[in-house]
């Protein structure tokens, strides 16, 4: 109810009105009906120009091939930059509400190119954007069928039963629970070490999400996925969107529809509006399962009815976590690490749930807090915590490099030919048909 966001009440707007005879409105008007047709039962803004980046030429540019599809994703290995590399390859376990390119946005903030250059054999999963047909997947399908099964794809591709696994948000809960499932189950740990990004594992501590976290707004969602089959991805972009509104909703309400600006061109608002379905059994596990029951800390959660117990996991364990996250609060995360049975470390980056993580050592932008002193509370380790200038990332290099103490190197390994060059098929799947690009047929 901003006066700003009325025409008859923002003189800004008023002027611009008088002087350009109304065209902006009629901009305003064309913009609007564009982004209708693009949105599912919530209006989706347009953020930037949608049209102005393309996958594999402007964004996700890493070089590698798909060596691996499957109904549930794509296992991408990227192209060596060095003569030799790690003997233990990295399996990154990107969200599967968002796409994995965050982490390969541009050569100069690329995640997967950086550890690419460090002489680290990088594999990727790419999630399927999921439609009616995957209404069935869950939660355990994604622990069991993705991260497992990668795990064995990356064995059959280099030989190495271990990895160094890294996991984002959400992916890194999947990844938590397959080192949880392969521990309750014992068989010998595949991931030597873990580092996880934003990732909760004690949901007691939700952040701005928790607005959503009651039973009959649980029970409402629960229905309205049982209906559809799905939710819908342009759907949940916009709740996020409105957690942050001022900065991310009524801003570019006022300049698109009101000043009838067309948004200028911005990767990192290019990969948020790029939105994803997620499958309705999987979206009901999250809310109930963990986020309303949490019970992956009361003992309670089961994988496949194996229970998961963290504290059987011996791995060692670096989560990073951002001290501005709103869908994540850092003490949420420092509290989940510590269900984790082995070594563990913790590192708080400044900025929020994006730029915190992405935040190359080039760009020197932000800084981070680490201790090595023991904590009974995040507030008494952040106390004790020393804040040092620069990217963290050479900080988790550190950190797998020391798992792999006095392992040789190994000559580069070259991905096979493949099923398709990176980025692959799945990621380029657009949900927003006003803007989405012609892109190769969809794989048998």
């Amino acid at each position: 109810m901003a006066p700003s966001n009325f025409l008859a009440t923002n003189p800004e707007l008023l002027k611009l009105t008088l002087e350009s005879d109304g065209q902006n409105l009629v901009r305003g008007l064309a913009l609007l009906a564009e982004d209708l047709e693009r949105s599912a039962d919530q209006l989706n803004i347009r953020l930037t120009d949608e049209s102005a980046f393309e996958l594999g030429r402007d964004l996700a540019t890493t070089p590698g091939r798909v060596v691996q599809r499957t109904e549930l994703y794509e296992l991408i290995q990227y192209s060596p930059t060095t003569e030799t590399v790690a003997r233990t390859p990295v399996l990154i376990v990107p969200p599967f509400i968002n796409k994995y390119y965050i982490m390969d946005m541009r050569p100069q903030n690329s995640l997967v190119a950086w550890l690419v250059a460090q002489g680290q054999t990088v594999f990727m999963i790419s999630w399927r954007n999921p439609g009616v047909e995957q209404a069935n997947i869950d939660l355990d399908d994604y622990v069991v069928d993705g991260v497992i099964a990668a795990l064995d794809a990356v064995e059959a591709a280099t030989g190495e039963r271990e990895v160094h696994g890294i996991g984002y948000c959400i992916g890194g809960t999947a990844l938590s629970l397959a080192m949880g499932w392969l521990a309750a189950r014992r068989q010998k740990q595949r991931v030597r070490s873990a580092t996880l990004f934003t990732t909760l594992l004690d949901f007691s501590q939700p952040g701005e999400l928790g607005i959503f976290i009651h039973e009959p707004i649980i029970a409402a969602l629960e229905a309205q996925n049982e209906a559809k089959g799905i939710m819908d991805g342009r759907q949940l972009a916009v709740s996020f969107s409105l957690l942050r509104e001022n900065s991310l909703y009524w801003n570019y309400y006022i300049d698109s529809y009101l000043k009838g600006q067309s948004p200028v061109a911005f990767d990192l608002l290019h990969w948020n509006s790029d939105s994803t379905h997620v499958a309705g059994k999987t979206h009901n596990s999250l809310l109930r399962r963990l986020y309303l029951e949490n019970q992956l800390v009361k003992g309670e959660l089961r994988i496949r009815n194996t229970r998961i117990d963290l504290a059987k996991v011996k791995t060692p364990v670096l989560l990073v976590s951002a001290v501005d996250d709103h869908i994540a609060l850092w003490q949420g995360t420092w509290q989940g690490m510590t269900l984790f049975g082995g070594e563990r470390r913790f590192i708080l980056t400044e900025s929020g749930h994006i730029a915190g993580i992405i935040n190359p050592p080039a760009a020197n932008k932000y800084g981070f807090w680490q201790s090595e002193a023991g904590a009974e509370s995040p507030e008494q380790w952040l106390a004790g915590a020393t804040h040092q200038g620069g990217s963290w990332w050479p900080e988790m290099m550190g950190f797998i490099q020391s798992s792999d103490e006095g392992v040789d190197p190994v000559p580069a390994r070259v991905p096979e030919e493949g099923l398709a060059p990176a980025p692959g098929h799945y990621v380029k799947v657009r949900l927003n048909p006003v803007f989405a690009r012609a892109t190769e047929e969809e794989p048998a």
